[in-house]
């Protein structure tokens, strides 16, 4: 008598499960050609940093991540995102672009309960938007030249939007660093403003994400990574007390907004 066999079979999917892509895996009964339906497996491909957290587990005015941008361009219009976790509720700065002429190109700061944002070294303040200690709070950070309108998204939850930099520019080689604001093009770092926490998922475009796309990266569906830095495929180097290590626990918290 023959055995009954069964085989795996595949297809890709364009489905996001916190990874990069996933292929579907179904047991297919070779006498019938069915698919088992009650044995669907998912296995998650991932490549680049996905599933990696960069870790700053001192305050330091030397530890920080260099990263690579894809582009190099006159930026109109920007979206940052980002997740992070910290249990110090000091202002500190997680992300931080310098241009030549610039120092505070495009930074955001958290701490003291509120948020800040930069622009061509012109800031202001955004309050009543999550804050925890010891929490991941996934991060959206846009702002748009022509309106002039900037907006924080936390955990889902959208600021008001506010003037900032109308009409303005984000010109020169971008100087782009995770863990340390910039007093200088490159450098000037200091202890007080330095991040000490955990990063993961960034991603920056050249664009301002629609509000669907937004919600999409707060429950950790990246439908389309960053063109300028991706989380992915990040080009980084590190500098000074940095660790690059798995996640240990889920990073999305859920989200405010369906």
């Amino acid at each position: 008598m023959t055995p009954h066999k069964s085989r795996i079979s595949s297809s890709v999917t364009n489905k996001n499960h916190n990874c990069s892509f996933c292929t579907e895996l179904r047991v297919r009964d070779d006498e019938t050609g069915n698919y088992l339906s009650n044995d669907l497996r998912l296995l998650c491909c991932s490549t680049g940093h996905v599933g990696e957290v960069i870790i700053f587990p001192v305050e330091s005015n030397t530890a920080h991540v260099k990263v690579t941008p894809a582009l190099n361009k006159i930026f109109f219009s920007v979206t940052v995102c980002l997740r992070f976790l910290s249990d110090y509720n000091k202002e500190q700065a997680p992300f931080s672009l310098a241009t030549p002429s610039h120092a505070d190109g495009f930074v955001f700061f958290r701490g003291d309960g509120r948020y800040r944002l930069y622009i061509g070294d012109k800031g202001v303040f955004f309050y009543g938007l999550p804050t925890g200690l010891n929490q991941w709070h996934s991060v959206c950070v846009t702002w748009d030249s022509g309106t002039g309108l900037a907006q924080i998204w936390v955990n889902g939850r959208p600021s008001a939007r506010k003037a900032l930099q109308a009409g303005a520019s984000i010109a020169g080689t971008p100087s782009i660093m995770l863990g340390q604001d910039q007093d200088a093009y490159a450098g000037g770092f200091h202890v007080y403003d330095a991040f000490y926490g955990h990063v993961t998922d960034v991603h920056m475009w050249d664009t301002v994400l629609s509000p669907s796309e937004i919600k999409d990266y707060m429950k950790c569906v990246i439908s389309r990574p960053g063109n300028v830095v991706d989380w992915t495929n990040m080009e980084y180097s590190k500098h000074g007390y940095v660790i690059v290590e798995p996640k240990q626990t889920l990073t999305c918290p859920d989200s405010e907004v369906a």
